[in-house]
């Protein structure tokens, strides 16, 4: 009809997006971005509008009415589009160099940002580039895909080791087809959590560079990447305070919930089908006592009390055992039946009594100490003349004897008072230190059998009818693939024990003996008895070498370290992996847990120790101050509080294991210990001598650090008495 405009009668002529009507009149082509003349490809004369000019009225109205949310959501959908609604954005002449030309200015931007956003903006990094590789794959583009991932493996392979080593054989599309790393990444999105502002700041930017890159990045964040984006004033990891502080930290590391479910950092999930969140049942909660040794227990500490009754301020030893043996209502205990032990003895019941006196007597170490000087000391014990040819220490559990592994094939046995250690075979005379001799390889890994002092022997009547408590076995491990059993009366191996098919790095006892742990180069765990000659378990899944053991305090589970980065947490009564602790990115050097059962402490060559929350696999924070080398050695506060630790740089340092971290990675940089400058959060160098050794970070949660004269710190323990004793060899 003349003088009607089109789409039919009662429609009121509409402006266009440049104020032009949109009726009968023509509407002038528009102009492509790239300068080029002609319409917008698909864009025919005479179109209402397009796809890409109605997203944008679209976006105008939401960030009018302030749904900035759903603003964000739809400038990422409409920007990985191009102009007429296709995804991906122009193809054909660029072919893979889009990839490489998407990756180089996402990089570039990042570094010219502020500070404040970089940290989370190069979480990005890795997510972008693995799927542009595993693209450029698919399309058959064989050599560009290998240099694109030669370009850029470099700066991921800190923090990504393992992952490029699993994609670096993928140059064909069945390759990738079969990989399991392809599938994970491929079955499910990742997941990245960012601020709100370094969002909006992100897509803006590549937005604005849609046709030099920015369509590629796109394209990835929408059909790749689960974005979770996180207003500051909810929640404090994206407060402007840690922002800030994260900003001052060269090295950054993923958080727990980033990542693939079942691959990411920090997740204790097994299952690596995409989007399993299945944990498995654990029982942390301590094992119940034998019936028998229950009642004999009580009893005798109700005899004690009333022959000592307490003192002021005291506590009675039966009030004192119904704390210890009191259960955490969220904690549930194992089942007796599922962990055979011996029947209690005599030993047992004097044992039991004594550690309800020791942890009634013990220095309390209580309240938050981050960044307060605790009164902790360390006992060091400095071995000379070695020649670099010590490879471990332990120290009893009940203090007295201390023993060494060296790479001449021998054990070597001290009294730590320094007084000669006699023998029960007849006609031999007690000598100054004991040499075990069996071995035909260097004795990697030692663990003395369960102890405790018993200052009532000497006391007694008749001692040689009193139980001895102190540490009667010696368990050691070697190179020559073997386990050998040493008794400490007698000074002769009782047992050997093979069937590791590589060197056993290290050995430990389980907490009520009878039960001991072993990891080797096999890439296996072994669980033994003392009473059969070959393994009752064998616990395979690392990729590498297992290096480091250690047992839950109920004996229900076990840990097992390895050079895969990895740490694993086993059920013994079935041989089942119930946890997988990853995001170390060094070799996994030393472990322990606490005696709560609720926390795992485990650290790496590269200097870090990380807290795990066992029962819901959660990272709870990364701790740094050792310089590189290894840490080789861990232990708990009977609290559960406090940790120390010791390791190749030649320091003993103290950490408090309550306070989580404000920010990841925050504290001064102080020069490594281990020539003679004091070290403490509390002051800074002392002036005056030339600094040594490559600067390390040390994180706020250190509490004091103890630097010896050139000596490797082998062990550390904390005794029942929370008393802190260390080993090392002098190394001039």
């Amino acid at each position: 009809m003349s003088g009607q405009p089109s789409g039919g009668p009662g429609h009121a002529a509409r402006p266009g997006p440049n104020g032009v009507v949109n009726g009968n009149m023509a509407v002038p082509p528009q102009t492509r971005p790239d300068g080029l003349g002609g319409n917008v490809a698909g864009n025919p004369p005479g179109a209402s509008m397009s796809q890409q000019n109605l997203n944008q009225i679209v976006i105008e109205y939401l960030s009018k009415k302030g749904y900035s949310r759903t603003e964000a959501m739809l400038r990422t959908e409409s920007a990985s589009h191009d102009p007429v609604g296709r995804l991906g954005g122009p193809r054909g002449a660029e072919g893979p160099a889009k990839f490489r030309k998407g990756m180089d200015l996402l990089l570039t931007w990042i570094e010219g940002v502020l500070d404040i956003y970089k940290p989370e903006l190069r979480r990005l990094i890795w997510p972008v580039f693995v799927y542009s590789f595993l693209t450029l794959v698919d399309d058959s583009y064989l050599e560009p895909a290998k240099d694109y991932f030669n370009t850029y493996k470099e700066r991921l392979e800190n923090e990504h080791k393992d992952d490029l080593r699993r994609l670096e054989p993928i140059s064909l599309p069945s390759h990738a087809s079969d990989s399991d790393i392809a599938k994970i990444y491929r079955g499910s999105k990742y997941r990245v959590t960012m601020s709100n502002a370094g969002y909006d700041q992100l897509v803006q930017f590549l937005e604005n560079k849609y046709y030099e890159g920015g369509n590629v990045v796109l394209s990835i964040l929408q059909g790749s990447l689960k974005i979770v984006t996180i207003d500051r004033a909810s929640e404090d990891r994206v407060s402007l305070a840690n922002m800030l502080s994260r900003a001052k930290v060269q090295e950054e590391f993923p958080a727990e919930d980033e990542g693939i479910p079942g691959h990411n950092p920090g997740s204790a999930i097994l299952d690596q089908e995409p989007g399993s969140t299945t944990l498995a049942r654990l029982q942390l909660g301590p094992l119940e006592m034998e019936p028998d040794l229950l009642g004999d227990v009580m009893a005798e500490l109700d005899e004690e009390d009333a022959r000592n009754p307490p003192g002021d301020g005291q506590t009675s030893l039966r009030t004192e055992f119904d704390q210890m043996i009191k259960k955490e209502p969220d904690l549930e205990g194992p089942d007796r039946s599922t962990i055979p032990l011996p029947p209690s003895k005599a030993r047992d019941v004097i044992m039991e009594v004594q550690k309800v006196k020791e942890n009634r007597d013990r220095f309390k170490i209580e309240g938050r100490t981050g960044g307060v000087a605790a009164g902790v000391s360390v006992c060091m014990f400095t071995f000379h003349n070695t020649h670099d040819s010590v490879t471990c220490a332990r120290i009893s559990d009940d203090n007295i004897l201390i023993a060494i592994g060296l790479d001449q094939h021998y054990i070597r046995v001290w009294n730590a008072d320094g007084k000669p250690l006699p023998s029960t075979m007849p006609n031999e005379q007690p000598q100054a230190s004991r040499r075990l001799i069996g071995h035909s390889g260097p004795v990697y890994g030692l663990s003395f059998s369960p102890a405790i002092k018993n200052p009532n022997a000497s006391e007694s009547d008749d001692p040689s009818k009193t139980p001895s408590t102190e540490a009667q076995l010696l368990l050691s491990c070697s190179a020559d693939k073997t386990i050998r059993l040493w008794h400490l009366g007698t000074w002769q191996c009782l047992v050997v024990y093979k069937g590791h098919l590589g060197p056993v790095w290290d050995i430990t006892w389980g907490p009520f003996g009878h039960y001991f742990l072993t990891g080797s180069h096999d890439k296996t765990a072994r669980l033994w008895s003392t009473e059969h000659i070959s393994s009752l378990r064998i616990f395979a899944g690392h990729d590498d070498g297992v290096d480091v053991v250690a047992f839950h305090p109920n004996t229900a589970y076990c840990f097992t370290g390895s050079s895969d980065h990895l740490v694993r947490m086993w059920l013994l009564s079935t041989g089942a992996q119930v946890r997988l602790f990853t995001g170390h990115t060094g070799n996994i050097t030393s472990m322990a847990c606490s005696p709560s059962g609720r926390i795992l402490a485990s650290a790496d060559d590269n200097g870090y120790i990380i807290l795990w929350d066992i029962l819901p696999g959660r990272l709870l924070k990364r701790m740094r101050g050792h310089g590189k080398g290894g840490i080789w050695s861990l232990s708990w506060s009977v609290e559960s509080t406090v940790l120390i630790s010791g390791g190749m740089d030649g320091t003993a340092r103290v950490w408090d294991a309550t306070k989580l971290a404000d920010a990841p990675g925050q504290g001064r940089i102080l020069g490594e210990g281990g020539a003679g400058a004091k070290i403490d959060v509390g002051n800074q160098p002392q002036a005056g001598g030339k600094k040594k050794g490559k600067e390390t970070v040390v994180s706020n949660d250190q509490i004091s650090a103890f630097p010896t004269k050139k000596s490797p710190v082998y062990f550390v323990k904390f005794t029942r008495m929370n008393l802190a004793l260390a080993a090392g060899a002098y190394l001039p």
